[in-house]
């Protein structure tokens, strides 16, 4: 297995190209989560489609990207990172050019679906390549800027795919991801070889199995508020994954060499750290979502406005990565990053209980930047984290549950906190049902908590005075308030409840820089880390 010293500076032959690599993908897939919503309206006009098919251009990326992520982390392992990362880039490129090419929504759907599997394929290897490639400190700060390179992709993908699409045209955001992609698989020729388990067969039962319950899973949560959360389709769909789940378990247990060795999740460090994202999910991914519609449908500001204005939460992500990294490079514990990230997080979500209608922008800057900085912190140390908790020969498996956990939790927190906000908006309507007089929805508090929940008050407001309209304006963004401030509770909840939790699993953590890989629990190191009897290390 080839690495580097731990003292080696990170840009350096083979590893050079795997940092680059590392950071090339670290920007483009979450670009095209966040930079895609922002094409929808263009697509629609240039395409058709109703709204559900719309959605289904984002849904269908991040669905197939969360259900493929330990399929693919495991593959890593076996066939070899270098090989699955090439294989995702080619697939995540051509699949970007489909959608480029795309003659209607459907097409442009599934080709969505493609990219997903491809960027699932291409993230998890090169996590994993990442770690081989890196010792101690080095390996620190490595992920820091991997981290940093994430953050870039996140906070600027709304205005990259707004400025793009209204410039250029909404085909020229996918075949600008195309041309990164080939990019990156060119560079991905020169990645540190890793090593592999020659004589593994695939897990075809576990692979079918868990990719199944989780695109049932997610499925269900998706279409969950269209079809109605007690209808016979949902129903069905959470019963189909729960049941394919515990097959799942089951198929794992009697495998000799199974995708995912269930007792990685004894390493207490390991599963603090797949813990963490789902609630940093709620705490920061869910605001990333819904707060610009508030800014739009409440202050009346511009999508582009709106975009600018979430730069306060998102452009922390820029600068912490690499501050986490550098601190964790000198020592500082995963528990104390990782806690003060879950305090920070909460605590600003919690501050922004001081939201309301025309806020001053000095005062909606303190929560936002706040939660950026807590949530940055993660980026720099949690890819990290969860790679360097097992041994080097899983770290493809370790990246694929993690990444499972981090996209699972992030579309279980947008589409539990859309129907939520909904709810509760749409009750408080309804017990002030008076307020709805002369407008559209005079009859249906329901329609307008869902027009208010896409960032629309003004459609609404159509037929009234302007006086009435004024009224009616200020009663329905004190209802949208108030409804945001219930469900910023229950998103700091989720993450203060986290710090005790982390204390106590991560009670025996060490520095990252004390030896190659952080600390794992002695019943993972006895069994989940073990290569199988008589298999043999390879390079690919």
């Amino acid at each position: 297995m080839t690495t580097t010293n731990e003292q080696s500076p990170l840009l350096r032959g083979a590893s050079a190209a795997t940092l680059i690599a590392a950071c090339m993908i670290a920007v483009l897939f979450p670009t095209s989560i966040t930079g895609t919503s922002v094409t929808l309206p263009d697509i629609s006009s240039d395409l058709g489609g109703g709204v559900a098919g719309l959605q289904w251009v984002v849904h269908a990326y991040d669905l197939t990207f969360a259900a493929f992520l330990l399929a693919m982390g495991s593959l890593a392992d076996v066939l070899g990172r270098r090989r699955v990362l090439m294989f995702g880039l080619a697939l995540f490129g051509a699949g970007s050019i489909a959608a480029a090419l795309s003659f209607n929504l459907l097409f442009l759907d599934l080709a969505r679906g493609l990219t997903g599997i491809g960027a699932a394929a291409a993230f998890t290897s090169v996590a994993a390549a990442l770690a081989n490639a890196f010792d101690g400190a080095a390996r620190a700060k490595a992920f820091g800027v991997f981290g940093t390179c994430f953050g870039i992709g996140l906070a600027f993908g709304p205005l990259l795919g707004g400025g793009m699409s209204s410039s250029l045209g909404w085909r020229y955001f996918f075949a600008v991801q195309a041309l990164v992609a080939i990019a990156a698989l060119i560079l991905s020729s020169r990645v540190t070889a890793t090593a592999t388990v020659s004589n593994t067969r695939v897990d075809w039962a576990g692979t079918a199995t868990f990719v199944g319950a989780l695109f049932l899973l997610i499925l269900a949560l998706v279409e969950g508020p269209q079809l109605g959360w007690g209808s016979i389709g949902t129903i069905a769909m959470f019963v189909g994954a729960a049941a394919l789940l515990a097959a799942f378990v089951i198929v794992e247990h009697r495998q000799a060499a199974p995708m995912f060795d269930l007792a990685l999740f004894r390493s207490r460090q390991y599963f603090a750290v797949c813990l963490s994202p789902v609630a940093l999910a709620f705490g920061f991914v869910a605001l990333l979502v819904f707060l610009p519609t508030y800014f739009i449908a409440v202050d009346g500001r511009t999508p582009w406005d709106a975009g600018l204005l979430m730069l306060l939460l998102t452009a922390p992500t820029l600068v912490m990565p690499a501050v986490a990294g550098n601190l964790a490079a000198k020592g500082v514990t995963y528990r104390t990053l990782l806690i003060t990230c879950m305090v920070l997080v909460g605590g600003g979500t919690l501050w922004l209980l001081t939201l309301s209608a025309g806020m001053p922008l000095w005062e909606l800057a303190g929560p936002l930047v706040v939660i950026g900085i807590g949530f940055g912190i993660s980026n720099g140390i949690l890819d990290g984290a969860a790679v360097s908790s097992v041994r080097p020969e899983r770290a493809g498996m370790a990246a694929g549950m993690f990444g499972t956990m981090r996209i699972t939790g992030e579309v279980v927190a947008i589409a539990a906190m859309g129907s939520l906000i909904v709810s509760l908006t749409s009750r408080q309507l309804g017990e002030r049902i008076d307020g709805l007089a002369g407008t559209a929805y005079a009859q249906d508090p329901a329609g307008l908590a869902n027009s208010m929940a896409k960032g629309d008050l003004t459609t609404p407001a159509q037929g009234l005075t302007t006086d009435a309209q004024s009224t009616f304006h200020a009663f329905a963004s004190d209802i949208y308030s108030s409804s945001l401030h219930q469900v910023f509770v229950i998103l700091a909840a989720c993450c203060l409840v986290m710090v005790p939790i982390l204390w106590v699993l991560l009670r025996d953590d060490k520095s990252p820089t004390s030896d190659n890989s952080a600390p794992v629990s002695a019943a993972a190191n006895s069994s989940a880390d073990a290569a199988p009897t008589g298999q043999v290390l390879t390079h690919d």
